[in-house]
């Protein structure tokens, strides 16, 4: 059943807004809003041209960079109240690294919230940023979450470019690290994405226990005072468990 058409031009982009967290495809939009077709397309379009949602043949339609960016903006501000903030300042203050939170968006990650850790040197990540899943800590603890057959698919869309030479360039090495990744319960990033940057990352769920963000820690690998991952992962990954918590997740 088809939700009541929104009055007047806020309320009907809002409608939109709102849908396009759950929805991709034009028809599930105009009928979860119950707004016309040829309306919810006029604001799609306009959201796409401003950089608020983004659009491809395959996929639909999804939040843009700009909704993600101003998210990641703002996301400082409502974290504790989320369950955030307070773990994401206590593994930067534990590890004295760089802290990460980002949140899936169709086939890659945006970071929305940046903790620089307290060393001489400084990673060049920003919030806004987006970021490859195949290669990435964060990226590949998010793949970890999805079946296989997916993965599948988003290579075939995406491809696997490599970024450094210890970059997976292959479906069947990427799908034995997520394997492992499983397994231990946090994802690697071994100078994959940039060379002399090693991170851990670990998945959060949100309260549908949909694998939809994820945090990390990075460090350079030469730097004498950084945490061995094997230490540093398994408290990453109780602390996306805590934070999945905050945010009322179901399930684990």
């Amino acid at each position: 059943m088809a939700a009541p058409s929104p009055v007047n031009a806020v309320e009907k982009v809002l409608a939109v807004l709102e849908a396009l967290a759950e929805h991709r495809r034009l028809t599930d939009l105009a009928r979860t809003t119950g707004l016309p077709k040829s309306t919810v397309h006029r604001i799609l379009q306009t959201m796409v041209d401003r950089g608020f949602a983004a659009f491809d043949e395959d996929n639909g339609y999804s939040p843009g960079p700009r909704m993600v960016g101003l998210s990641g903006r703002t996301i400082g501000e409502f974290g504790a109240s989320l369950g955030a903030e307070p773990v994401l300042r206590r593994l930067q203050e534990r590890f004295s690294a760089t802290v990460h939170m980002a949140v899936l968006t169709g086939d890659e990650a945006v970071y929305v919230r940046k903790l620089e850790g307290n060393k001489p040197y400084r990673m060049v990540s920003r919030v806004g940023m987006a970021i490859p899943l195949h290669c990435t800590g964060i990226g590949k603890a998010l793949l970890a979450g999805m079946p296989e057959e997916e993965v599948a698919a988003l290579v075939q869309r995406t491809g696997l470019p490599r970024r450094t030479p210890r970059t997976l360039t292959t479906l069947d090495a990427l799908l034995a690290d997520l394997k492992a990744t499983r397994e231990r319960g946090w994802a690697r990033d071994m100078e994959e994405n940039e060379e002399g940057i090693v991170c851990a990352g670990a998945a959060i769920r949100d309260h549908s226990g949909r694998m939809s963000a994820a945090i990390s820690v990075s460090q350079l690998r030469s730097d004498p005072t950084a945490i061995d991952l094997s230490v540093l992962g398994p408290e990453l990954a109780a602390a996306a468990v805590e934070v999945s918590t905050g945010l009322g997740t179901s399930s684990r």
